[in-house]
């Protein structure tokens, strides 16, 4: 394969306006929005060549937020503790703090955002 394996991921949402507003206060990105016939799709920032896999957040009927079921997405960080520090502000809860997975691997911490979906931080720091 001449791929990482994943290209793409979504992030169920029930509100994208407090979605939108959620990631870009947590990460300090902008997220833009498009609406394709009725399902709203919120980009995270993706710039071509650079590691890892792009994805969005999602707005429609089919898909529903979990904190317990599905896939784990795990989100890059410098450190999981700039991100866990602006979670609970920005609307959602933290449920597991930075925790160090092994000495080569680096940390980890898990979220809840403001709609309800389990979500994942790694760090090498």
């Amino acid at each position: 394969m001449d791929n990482n394996m994943v290209g793409w991921f979504e992030v169920p949402v029930i509100n994208m306006d407090r979605a939108t507003t959620f990631y870009n206060a947590v990460f300090k990105i902008e997220i833009q929005v498009q609406d394709f016939g009725g399902t709203l799709m919120g980009w995270f920032p993706f710039s071509e060549g650079k590691p890892g896999a792009a994805g969005s957040l999602i707005k429609n009927q089919a898909y529903e937020p979990s904190d317990k079921k599905g896939t784990l997405v795990y989100f890059n960080s410098e450190d999981v503790d700039n991100e866990l520090s602006r979670v609970e502000d920005a609307g959602g809860q933290v449920v597991q703090a930075k925790t160090q997975i092994s000495p080569d691997i680096g940390y980890m911490a898990v979220f809840i955002d403001s709609e309800g979906n389990r979500i994942a931080l790694h760090s090498r720091a």
